[in-house]
């Protein structure tokens, strides 16, 4: 059985067949027309047979119509403008979309519509005051498209070509469903143009949006402020500072100051763009700010794409340690827009396979073979060409991996009482250098050390064997992470593993391995066992 690649649906007018044709050229795959079909099959022309039969009838065909092209028809399909107002292609387009396919909502601006829908002719429910109709149908059917779409396009004064580029982007998306006992459920995007659902996301209820970014992504937070504008929101433009710089208490009350001035509402949002330190920030501020109001987390690093931006972690640091102040509270939605890493060096993207590899080893190890099969490719990454090469899918598939892994972990312990502290494997020790760094080694380059630390304490404790910590070095340096660290004292290292968010007490607690995808927790290991793991990561003399 055959199902379309994706689904158009829109006004009269909206451009489906144009912008659908586009888009199985660009995607090269065939272009089917319902309307087409219909015609085909009942051998006369819809406004014929409406004359003929009726409404009632024709809804009737064409449903049958549609059931079957939803099981028989690969490539683009589009569905004329009334067939999602009929119940039963509704409940066929909503087992479609759970089988994992999308149904496009072609937003056209309205005078645009109209004016090829009145070019257009067979069009048997704009019969007479075309406009007026256009009008009264629009106010009954933008709602039920809005809620049976699972994407949705502005196609305002764009052309089919570049109409159909922004559905290609948004249909070849990979989405991580987040959800929980404890969680309203939200959705990260993964894909080149996510970027571009960020007002569909924050919805209509905000008035005001701060855009919360940092100096280094000045060209994505252009975009985003665009987009916001476009949208109709009234933007708070709010810079900070670059990197864990920014996560202060310092920082945060200046953006309270300034949301108070602005006159912030409940009602109103936050969208927080950067890497995971402005996402962390952009977060806290969010959850704290009238107790809590709506956000959206636009990550433009790989570490924030896979790490800080999914979960509902907020925080800042403080000098005693890094994100002990902090709030569970999960976004509106991740836009993971790949577009942004274009404009990321070298070095940015490879710390943040630290992480990408750190869930491969507590739970999927498909991770770790695409790490492998591509790790020349990986560490060569060059964001000029990354775009259109193989890299990208290699790269998407990693992200969403890595969501996926901790989207498991959040939605079942979103307050890390237990399940969701595996995802510090490598972090005891990691957050540990950072701190004694002053936070000049990054966070993913900390937690590659981290992993190969837990790995040794595991194999001296007798859980794992000498090869999987091997394997740990042998992975992590051939995507160009560090493996070992030489800085800080002993007695310095121990006390900051004591201040850890997962301590209890006077318990000194780890994430380690009992083999690949099995992490456990370990309380209070002998001193001496942790105390050699930590020597077996300094550098050799």
């Amino acid at each position: 059985m055959s199902a379309p690649v994706a689904v158009l649906i829109g006004m009269p007018g909206a451009g489906k067949t144009r912008v659908g044709g586009e888009v199985a050229q660009l995607l090269g795959v065939r272009f089917t027309d319902s309307d087409e079909v219909i015609e085909h099959r009942s051998g006369m022309k819809i406004t014929d047979y409406f004359e003929r039969y009726g409404e009632p009838k024709f809804r009737a065909f064409e449903c049958d119509v549609i059931e079957d092209l939803l099981h028989s028809t690969d490539g683009i399909l589009s569905l004329g403008g009334g067939a999602p107002m009929t119940g039963q292609v509704r409940e066929a387009l909503a087992a479609y979309e759970e089988n994992g396919g999308k149904v496009v909502y072609l937003q056209a601006d309205p005078h645009e519509a109209m004016e090829r829908a009145r070019r257009g002719g067979n069009r048997p429910m704009l019969a007479g005051d075309a406009d007026a109709k256009w009008r009264a149908l629009y106010e009954v059917r933008d709602p039920v498209f809005r809620a049976i779409a699972n994407v949705q396009v502005r196609t305002h004064g764009s052309s089919p070509q570049y109409a159909a580029k922004k559905v290609v982007d948004m249909v070849m998306e990979h989405d991580v469903h987040v959800t929980g006992a404890s969680i309203t459920p939200y959705d990260v995007r993964i894909g080149v143009g996510t970027s571009n659902h960020l007002t569909e996301v924050l919805g209509d209820k905000p008035v005001k949006v701060a855009l919360i970014h940092t100096a280094p992504v000045q060209r994505h937070s252009d975009r985003a402020r665009a987009l916001l504008r476009q949208g109709g929101y009234e933007v708070s433009d709010i810079l900070i500072p670059d990197a864990e710089a920014g996560k202060t208490i310092e920082v945060a009350n200046g953006i309270w100051q300034r949301l108070g001035d602005e006159g912030f509402t409940r009602s109103d949002a936050v969208v927080g763009l950067g890497g995971g330190a402005a996402t962390d920030l952009a977060g806290f501020v969010a959850a704290t700010w009238m107790r809590g109001i709506r956000y959206v987390n636009c990550p433009t690093s790989l570490l924030a794409m896979v790490d800080a931006s999914t979960g509902g972690k907020t925080g800042i640091n403080t000098p005693q340690g890094k994100n002990l102040v902090g709030s569970f509270y999960t976004p509106a939605g991740v836009l993971a827009d790949m577009r942004a890493l274009e404009t990321l060096p070298n070095d940015i993207f490879v710390e943040g396979l630290g992480e990408v590899a750190k869930s491969g080893f507590i739970r999927d190890p498909q991770i770790l073979t695409i790490l492998e099969e591509h790790a020349r490719e990986l560490r060569a990454f060059d964001g000029g060409t990354f775009l259109g090469s193989p890299l990208e899918g290699v790269v998407a598939e990693l992200i969403e991996r890595t969501v996926t892994v901790k989207a498991y972990h959040v939605s079942n312990d979103l307050r890390e009482a237990g399940l969701r502290e595996f995802l510090n494997y490598g972090h005891t020790l990691g957050h540990a250098i950072e701190q004694i760094e002053h936070f000049k080694w990054r966070h993913g380059n900390a937690v590659a050390v981290g992993c190969v630390f837990a790995a040794e304490l595991s194999h001296i404790l007798g859980y794992i064997d000498e090869d999987l910590v091997e394997y740990h070095r042998d992975l992590l340096g051939s995507l160009g992470l560090p493996t070992s660290w030489g800085g800080g004292d002993w007695q310095r290292v121990l006390a900051l593993m004591h201040r850890d968010k997962k301590a209890r007490g006077n318990t000194l607690r780890f994430v380690i391995l009992d083999g690949i995808g099995h992490p456990i927790h370990l309380d209070n290991p002998p001193i001496e066992a942790v105390h050699e793991a930590f020597e077996r990561i300094r550098p050799a003399q």
